[in-house]
């Protein structure tokens, strides 16, 4: 049997999705390592998986060992699914998350309730030192609110609203959000593979 992972170099400089996939992942014995001093990788990939591998591929090579790869981003059905893999920078170069937030409340300005409907979409790619990749997605359905609301979480979550809560993304405490974010689904989409190369059995 191979050597069991004890390590993941976790290729992203965004601190809130370093914050998560620490939570998400705590219950494995794995440690979470920040690609500390990694060049940084161009996202030139048109969909969030070919960015996902691009990084995760990156980070494995730089660091001879196994690494994890994110890409995730938001889908609006009234912007044609934009801005998508641009989320982070479809506002301009150099923008906050509050210029981007009220760019995209420019762009839906005047457009109603019913047609505001999104989904953050979210890819892990799980890279091996010998160039094997396994990709995983999740995905979370909402719809933009008409303003921002809310303390918590990160880039567009005071505006995408979930109906089912009656709340947006950022009024969530954290481990709800997490059990029903893209992110969480995609990080569970994965748990299985991640606990098998850990040495363990997944608990049913």
């Amino acid at each position: 049997m191979a050597e069991p992972i004890r390590a993941l170099v976790v290729a992203t400089r965004n601190p809130g999705k370093i914050r998560e996939l620490h939570a998400l992942l705590s219950d494995l014995p794995l440690e979470l390592r920040p690609a500390d001093g990694m060049p940084e990788v161009e996202e030139t990939g048109a969909t969030f998986a070919e960015n996902a591998e691009l990084k995760a591929r990156a980070a494995a090579s730089w660091s001879g060992g196994w690494a994890i790869g994110e890409d995730s981003g938001l889908e609006v059905d009234a912007l044609d699914g934009g801005p998508g893999v641009y989320s982070n920078r479809f506002a301009g170069e150099g923008t906050t998350e509050a210029d981007r937030n009220r760019r995209l409340l420019e762009l839906l300005a005047g457009v109603p309730a019913e047609r505001r409907t999104a989904r953050y979409r979210a890819v892990l790619c799980l890279a091996a030192p010998d160039g094997r990749v396994w990709l995983f997605e999740g995905v979370c359905e909402g719809r933009i609110a008409e303003a921002p609301r809310g303390e918590g979480g990160f880039g567009y979550d005071p505006l995408f609203h979930l109906p089912q809560f009656d709340q947006r993304v950022a009024e969530l405490a954290p481990e709800v959000k997490n059990r029903i974010s893209h992110r969480g689904r995609a990080v569970e989409a994965a748990r299985g593979l991640l606990a098998r190369l850990c040495g363990l059995e997944r608990q049913p």
